[in-house]
């Protein structure tokens, strides 16, 4: 005697089957490129480390919670507030913790407001402390980040011990300052030390002049929402369009002895106005420390520029240069560049999306490291490294060395694509199954099922 099966559950191959094509149809969004949270939550929105960890920062050192080398958290900062956590150091690894505050798209912000990052030793002394604020022609709402480290330096007579050290994020701002609470994006990373005795002093001559302006027609290049999603880029010029309040995050691998140049222009509109301060341009090293930024360009719906000062050419012994920016260019790595637009602009000229170009050039021969005594993990540039940039794959998107899928796809196909290529998908297996009922079978309504019933047509019960 055959088992009678519920009426409208769908028979096992067809829903097997049908529960593959919508599995393969969630992937194949999941695998495109351009697909980042700023094209799916709006202009202003940020990509976080996918599976970071929320942790609760401590008002006191007492009862700090502890984050790791290799893990990325994510917290929430008001006006005036300061959260603490605690890291466990040995004497011989180098220790960088960054966060990135990530304001509301609609939060008001004010020249002043700043993030401040430190790292203490236990006697409350600053190992170093860096951060970041909007200035006075940029208050609109986009990521900022800064980082701060506890560098091993014979020469030095502080924060050099192994034990407990503890960071300290701070959030400040001037009278008009708005307690719109802040998202934070905290990572904690590691740098091995050296297995013999490597240089201290800086670098004292280094070239400086820019190298010429690159001819070639742009190639389009979508960018990411975040550092997570970053899109890497190698040398030329790339083209993209970008929103007003939006930020795009890109990533150029530098190696040992490379020098990173960078320019970015903002195409011509229509209309007429002034827009002080309209794009925002920031480069940031493989740890999230600032390395340089530029904020100071106006707009007026022509056609304008603006690019960083050239920097040296990366080397272990920048870190003892005691100018800014300078000696951020302390490691090998992907160095990530944010462009952001303001809100007034779209006020201004019209919400609409508006032309960006970048122009990245990387001068010089990779030399060799400084010669760790450990894996380098972020702070070197692998063959597959240089494969993503000529790719374009997103950080996000690149592939382990097992080969796992690279999400990475076409700018432009969206959620209404696939929703299409679904439909399409379970036609087709509605066709196939009524192909198979027009073979023998009892009479309808046989074997205690209605007319109808588990033909298979139409997604499963659950849609």
């Amino acid at each position: 005697m055959k088992r009678r099966r519920p009426a409208g559950r769908p028979r096992g191959r067809v829903g097997a089957t049908a529960a593959s094509a919508g599995a393969c149809a969630v992937l194949f969004l999941a695998a495109l490129p351009g697909q980042s949270a700023a094209a799916a939550d709006g202009p202003g929105s940020y990509a976080f480390q996918p599976g970071a960890q929320r942790i609760a920062g401590a008002a006191t050192t007492s009862d700090a919670k502890a984050i790791r080398a290799g893990s990325t958290y994510r917290d929430t900062i008001r006006l005036d507030g300061k959260l603490i956590y605690r890291v466990d150091l040995d004497a011989k690894t180098n220790a960088y913790v960054s966060a990135v505050a990530v304001p509301g798209a609609g939060a008001k912000v004010a020249y002043g407001d700043k993030i401040e990052v430190s790292l203490q030793n236990r006697d409350g002394i600053n190992c170093s402390s860096n951060n970041a604020q909007f200035g006075p022609s940029t208050e609109y709402p986009r990521p900022l980040a800064a980082y701060a480290y506890r560098t091993v330096d014979p020469t030095s007579p502080l924060c050099q011990e192994a034990g407990t050290y503890y960071v300290v994020i701070e959030r400040t701002g001037g009278d008009d300052a708005a307690d719109d609470p802040w998202e934070l994006e905290i990572r904690d990373v590691a740098e091995p030390g050296l297995s013999a005795a490597g240089p201290t002093r800086p670098p004292e001559n280094w070239p400086s002049a820019s190298p010429a302006p690159l001819v070639a027609e742009p190639r389009q290049r979508a960018g990411g929402a975040g550092f997570s999603d970053a899109t890497s880029l190698t040398r030329g010029e790339w083209a993209t369009k970008i929103e007003p309040g939006q930020s795009l995050f890109y990533r150029v691998p530098v190696d040992w002895g490379q020098q990173l140049f960078t320019s970015v222009d903002l195409g011509s509109s229509g209309g007429t106005g002034y827009v002080g301060g309209a794009l925002s341009v920031a480069l940031y090293n493989p740890a999230r420390g600032l390395v340089d930024s530029s904020d100071s360009l106006s707009y007026d719906g022509k056609q304008k520029t603006t690019s960083l000062p050239p920097l040296p050419p990366v080397a272990y012994e920048n870190r003892f240069d005691p100018s800014s920016g300078d000696k951020d260019m302390r490691f090998a790595g992907w160095y990530y560049l944010r462009v952001s637009l303001s809100p007034e602009v779209g006020k201004t000229f019209g919400d609409k999306a508006y032309g960006l170009t970048l122009e990245t050039n990387v001068k010089g021969n990779a030399t060799s490291g400084p010669g760790y005594a450990g894996p380098a993990g972020d702070f070197a540039v692998t063959d597959d490294d240089r494969e993503a940039a000529t790719d374009g794959r997103s950080a996000a998107g690149a592939a382990g060395p097992d080969g796992t899928m690279r999400l990475v796809g076409f700018a432009g196909i969206g959620a209404g694509t696939v929703l299409v290529l679904m439909l399409g998908i379970w036609t087709l297996l509605a066709r196939r199954r009524a192909a198979g009922a027009a073979g023998p079978a009892g009479p309808a309504g046989s074997a205690g099922q209605e007319p109808g019933a588990g033909q298979g047509f139409g997604p499963p019960p659950a849609w």
